[in-house]
């Protein structure tokens, strides 16, 4: 096993997941630099993780799925990223959003079991869409100028989403909407409705083949069982997210990608200044220690939490601020691994065919996933001043 694995695989289960996606991720490196040089959809990595069952990790047992706990899901997430981040990226949306369905459990049951059977024996996709242009990350409580209109019996929505990851390859969506009585309802919407299109927007540094392109509505009909959830009072009862740490664990693999990247190049590279490969330098191993020491901290801290998460379900209401935390060290982390790893490597880091100058694009999207680096340093900030410090 990869040393840096001994310790957190702690289970039978947990080698046999690890297992899967570390041969899933063999695959994927082989096609990750064509497809983020042609910004392409990774549909044959994608395929794999079908075959291999994995779209339905976080569906519940009961339901046929595999029932994965967090901790398993950030298990697979940093093991597939090292060989794709923009596939784990795009599969974490998936499956993050699957296991926020059935652990809050707010839609209608038949609505909830039959995606739930599409997923186990159709291999649907699914992934939200909330963004939007004009009011920016829904995590700041913007409202959504998509409309929905109740007419005739149906539903019509009308809009604009930005940020659309896994566009091209899904098959349902989630779309936010302002309904006319001014609440917000989120709609399960088929990709195949007429009046839903993308428009390939997706032109970016880093993670190009997730394709999150825009969703246009014009005029999409669906009938009144589409409004699966009303957003708002809802939501703000449950502001502990665990299902997000998809997010920092795919970050956290591009960087141990950078990083195997550097210590292989470490160990070869020999200049003819040297009678040994520059691995034996001081100077390189104390890169090397600074690139170690990083996500040890990080990597323990995050599996950490959602070890947490999982053991005790009766404080995932006051997880909130550990969460953010794990991933504001995570990507941060990534970032500054992924810049040790090129510091190795020196200039031929900056050449397109090596991968740690795609590695170096693609954490930086971390920076822009949920929550962003300011809010929670506002929740952590307002939490502490909450609390009166014991008397000395």
């Amino acid at each position: 096993m990869n040393e840096l694995y001994h310790l957190l695989v702690r289970t039978d289960r947990e080698q046999q997941l690890y297992n899967q996606a570390r041969r899933l991720a063999e695959r994927f490196v082989q096609r990750a630099a064509h497809d983020d040089e042609q910004a392409t959809f990774p549909f044959a990595d994608f395929a794999d993780l079908k075959e291999a069952g994995f779209l339905s990790l976080t569906v519940p047992t009961e339901y046929g799925g595999q029932g994965a706990s967090l901790y398993e899901l950030v298990l697979v997430q940093e093991t597939i990223a090292q060989g794709s981040g923009a596939t784990a990226l795009s599969f974490g949306w998936h499956a993050s959003i699957l296991m926020r369905l059935f652990l809050l459990r707010r839609w209608p049951e038949p609505v909830l079991a039959r995606l739930a059977n599409e997923v186990v024996c159709r291999h649907v996709l699914i992934n939200s869409a909330h963004s939007e242009r004009t009011t920016g990350s829904p995590a700041r409580g913007g409202k959504p100028e998509t409309t929905a209109v109740f007419r005739h019996g149906r539903f019509v929505l009308r809009g604009r989403k930005t940020f659309a990851s896994l566009a091209p390859a899904l098959d349902y969506v989630l779309i936010s909407a302002t309904m006319e009585d001014g609440r917000v309802g989120e709609f399960l919407v088929p990709m195949s409705a007429s009046g839903i299109r993308i428009e390939p927007t997706w032109n970016t540094l880093g993670m190009r083949a997730t394709r999150s392109d825009d969703l246009v509505l014009e005029e999409v009909e669906v009938d009144q069982e589409a409004l699966v959830e009303t957003l708002g009072e809802a939501n703000e009862a449950a502001p502990a997210q665990g299902w997000l740490l998809h997010v920092p664990a795919c970050y956290l693999g591009i960087a141990i990608a950078a990083r195997n990247e550097a210590l292989r190049f470490a160990k070869t590279y020999q200049p003819n200044t040297l009678p040994h490969p520059i691995a034996s330098t001081p100077e390189v191993q104390r890169k090397i220690a600074e690139m170690e020491w990083r996500l040890t901290h990080a990597r323990h801290f995050l599996y950490a939490v959602a070890d947490l998460w999982d053991r005790y379900p009766e404080k995932r209401m006051e997880m909130k601020e550990e969460l953010a935390t794990a991933k504001l060290v995570a990507t941060n982390t990534a970032l500054e691994v992924v810049d040790w790893a090129m510091r190795i490597v020196g200039g031929q880091s900056l050449f397109a065919d090596n991968p740690l100058q795609r590695h170096y694009r693609d954490v930086r999207a971390g920076l822009y996933n949920p929550p962003a680096d300011d809010l929670t340093l506002q929740w952590l900030a307002k939490r502490a001043l909450s609390h009166n410090p014991p008397a000395p």
